[in-house]
Parts: structure tokens; sequence; C-alpha cells
């Protein structure tokens, strides 16, 4: 009997999974869109614990929009579906950047890095690259109609007078026609996996599979996954298979999990007498991830050159201005600097974030707000377009703690319309100079919500402001992260420095029982 409500294989937001095996060593790859730097690989030797291995990519353009600047944003864009593949000694990474219009391809010897970028001969939607055994390329791509595309090596676009068809078709008037492509070859059989939101399905999201003797001829379907796992009814998709060492296959997803994102599942796998996938959904594995994917430090250990960067887990919102944050301005701190105004958080540049997990969990942080300057906002969130959060800022000459938010236009995941609308400020106290900062996030039970408190001067934490209430909606398309942020709403220069940041995965509601 499958277990009431299991949780996600990685309970955090890991989008469009891919993933490949080689040699005893597993390989996942995952969507960052805005997210910098980006292009996460993670790595694991049994399925069960990941670890961050590398960002393929720093930053992706170097324009307005990808930097925060003239109001310009890539929300919901960026990276999107990456396609992980391994070939002659060779990985690969590709994937769409739907603002730019560009494909792009990764290619590295070693997965750790680093990685050469090559932009492709093409715009390929949610592919899947693929080598065949007879030294020919192709990339699998598009929405609705799904397209096979034989590709030139040299270009990265498509071969002259190579093979070009379409494979699959979507019946008219879906919720969402096929997309997110996977493809494979087994036993000399081509195995095509794509999702897609069809009319009267029992599940909001769905998988089916594909299968064909050649690439030439037709490829007959079969829905092989509709299930939530008794979870919201959001379905399990977008995936593919991989194999391990002993011959055992695995089917590998990801579930929409509201604000938290959408989380990897994978579940056993066996083929029928026809060869199309079964999946035990019964037996979808529930496993802690590893604690390398989130963390306290800011910091790793120094490289051979000596040089400080951030740990793998923190990741900027939009590529960071290097002026405007540092990690060796005061020992043991992150110093962020407000270098322009801003009207609010979600147009702030260099948030620093880092991902939410499941089913609930806390962070918090000492802020030092002496260098703030009047109108200046610095503190945590809980980063989402519907953001909530609690911040020192400076008012009147004065401190002042303050819990403030950007409340949904309506419910559901509908996008929020105005990306300059100020927040509203809930709660408002008299404050020092240097406090201590808290948000704990509950995904337990809807709607997901965000509580926000401070350390007192009996050492307990006390509740300001309302519980915010959290929606993954597709203005920004990514789960809730913890965010620290740092901006100016009248003049730029003022600074903050963050210290002795703590993250721990909790129980719902088990935050009421901590004390410094």
């Amino acid at each position: 009997m499958m277990a009431r409500n299991p949780e996600p294989a990685v309970h955090a937001d890991f989008p469009d999974p891919d993933i490949i095996r080689v040699g005893d060593t597993y390989y996942m790859a995952t969507t960052t869109m805005y997210f910098m730097p980006g292009g996460d690989i993670l790595r694991s030797r049994d399925l069960v614990h990941w670890e961050f291995l590398c960002h393929v990519f720093d930053r992706l353009e170097d324009n307005p929009a990808h930097k925060l600047e003239d109001g310009r944003q890539i929300y919901g864009q960026g990276m999107w579906a990456p396609s992980l593949r391994f070939h002659q000694g060779m990985f690969y990474l590709t994937f769409a950047c739907n603002d730019t219009h560009k494909s792009l391809l990764f290619r590295a010897s070693d997965p750790a890095g680093p990685w050469q970028r090559t932009e492709m001969n093409g715009f390929f939607y949610d592919a899947s690259l693929f080598f065949d055994e007879d030294g020919k390329v192709y990339i699998i791509h598009g929405n609705t109609t799904l397209y096979l595309t034989e590709l030139d090596p040299k270009t990265w676009g498509p071969e002259p007078n190579g093979l070009h068809r379409v494979l699959v078709t979507d019946q008219p008037g879906q919720r969402l026609g096929y997309e997110g492509s996977h493809f494979y070859k087994r036993d000399g059989r081509y195995y095509l996996f794509t999702c897609h939101m069809p009319q009267g399905s029992r599940c909001l999201k769905t998988q089916d599979c594909f299968l064909a003797d050649s690439l030439t001829g037709p490829f007959r379907k079969k829905t092989i996954l509709d299930e939530d796992r008794n979870w919201r009814g959001f379905g399990i998709a977008q995936g593919g298979m991989t194999e391990d060492p002993k011959g055992n296959w695995y089917g590998f997803f990801f579930q929409d999990r509201g604000a938290l994102g959408r989380s990897p599942v994978w579940m056993p796998l066996t083929f029928d007498p026809e060869g199309f996938p079964v999946l035990d959904c019964g037996k979808a594995w529930t496993f802690a991830a590893d604690p390398s994917l989130n963390g306290d430090s800011f910091c790793c250990a120094p490289d051979e050159t000596g040089t400080v960067r951030l740990a793998s887990y923190w990741q900027f919102s939009h590529s960071p201005d290097p002026d405007g944050w540092s990690l060796t301005a005061r020992p043991g701190a992150f110093r962020l600097t407000a270098r322009r105004v801003s009207p609010n958080l979600i147009l702030a540049r260099n948030t620093l974030t880092q991902r939410c997990t499941g089913p609930a969990c806390g962070a918090w942080v000492t802020v030092d707000g002496t260098g703030l300057q009047e109108g200046d906002y610095a503190g945590i969130c809980a980063f989402q377009g519907c953001y909530g959060a609690i911040a020192l800022t400076r008012r009147n000459g004065g401190y002042v703690l303050v819990m403030l938010g950007r409340p949904a236009e309506e419910r559901g995941n509908r996008s929020e319309s105005d990306y300059e609308r100020p927040p509203v400020e809930y709660a408002a106290i008299p404050a020092g100079p240097v406090e201590t900062l808290r948000v704990d996030a509950d995904f337990s039970r809807e709607p997901d919500t965000a509580a926000f408190s401070y350390l007192d001067e009996s050492g307990n934490w006390k509740p300001l402001g309302i519980m915010q209430e959290l929606y993954f909606k597709l203005d920004l398309f990514t789960g809730c992260r913890f965010g620290l942020f740092c901006y100016g709403t009248e003049q730029p220069g003022g600074t903050a420095d963050f210290l002795d940041f703590h993250y721990q995965g909790l129980q719902p509601d088990s935050h009421l029982k901590y004390q410094k």
C-alpha cells in the first residue's frame, strides 16, 4: 500500500531534473532560471545522498535584464530544462533561455568543470540531447508538437539534409501540451518521455512514454504516470529513467509541492512485454538530502590561490553587482551595499538566497545595520513573488524593526502583475542597530506560510507581524528561498553586515520550541 503523502527524494526546489550515471556515480542537472551562479550539477553514489558538485556558469548574459537594471528582470526566465549527457569522455549540458530565445551547450571533460560554452544554431525548447550508436547526434524539442532534429556537431545546429521530423503531436485543447522531453535507447528501442496536462486526467500533470523501433518509424503511446501520491492533486511528471550498475532501472520526475517549489521524485521502474515502462509509485523513495545542499557558512574553504568564494548552496537573484557585496570587508561576515535605489525586495540587487526544504525549515541571522542610511532596509526574507520579510530600517534618525510583505493579488499560481509595487508594512517596533532576525517556513499544509520573529533581550524568539501566506506563482516560477537583502529606497550607499547565519530543517511548528 502506498504511504500517505510520502516526501520527495530531495525535498527542495530542484525542478526539471535530468539524471545520468557514469561508472558508479550519478549526476543530476536542474533548472536554475535567474539564480546565479547557475546550472547546478549534483552528485550521488546511490541516488539517495546528493551533494553539490558545481555550478556550470557564473552568469548567462551581460545585459540590464540579467542584472536587474533599468527596471528590467528575467524572473521566470533564464535557464530552463537542462539535458545532461555523457558521450566518449565528454559531459554535455544543453538548455533553452526563454528570455534571449537562445539554446546553449556547455561541455566539460570533468563534470566539476570548467565548462566551455557554445551558442547553438537554433532554439530548442525543453530539449533532450541524444547520441545514437551510429555516431549521429540528435535533439528532441518542442511544446505540444515534439520534433527530432539531427545536429551538426560543428555548428550545433540542424545538420544540412539531416533527419528532421515530427515525433508526436498532442491533442488540441489540453491544459498544457507535450513538453519536457527525455529521450533514450534501450534494447534497440527508442523511448520518448514527455509530460502534459490532459483534459480528464486524475492529476494536474501526467507522464506519457512513446516507444519506437526506429527513428523514422511510428511512436506508439502509453500513459505511465497519473499519480499525485496523495498530495494536493499535483501530478508527478517531466522526467526520464536511469539504470544502476546492477541493471535495475528507476524513473525520475518532479512534483509541484506548493510554495516549496518542484521537488525530485524517483521510483523503481520495470518494463512490460511491449517494452513500456512500468513505475512502482508505492515504492517511491523517501530520503533526506545531503546536508551540503544547505548550510550555515557563507564561504567555502579558500582555493589553491587563496580566493574565498561563497559556498555552493548560496545563489544571487540575477547576476550580482560585484561591488555591492563582500566576504572580506569584515572577517566572518557577508556585507551588502545598497548601490542604487529600489522600490522593493523583488527589484533589489544582490539578494543572496538558498533553497528552503520541506516539510518545514527555519533560518536566522544577526544583522548589523550600523552602516544603514535613512530609508534603507536590511534583513532576511522568504523570497518569492509574494514575499515576506523582517528587516532593520533607519527612520527619523533611529532604528526600527519591521515586518513587511507583498500580499497576493489572488490565490493560486497566476502571476503577480506589478513588479514595482511597494511592500505592505504589517508591524514596526523600535530597535537597536544590531538585531537577530528569523524566518520559519511551513510547507506541510495549505496555505504554505512564513512566520517572522526576532531575538529579544531575554534570548527568546518573539513574533513580529503576520503569518505571510506563500504561493508558487508563474511570475518568479521558482520555489521559496531564504534571502538576505539590503536595499535603499531614498539614496544609495548604505551597508549591512550579516553574521552567524543558521539554517535548520524542521518539523512543522517546531520553531516554537527554539531558544538561542
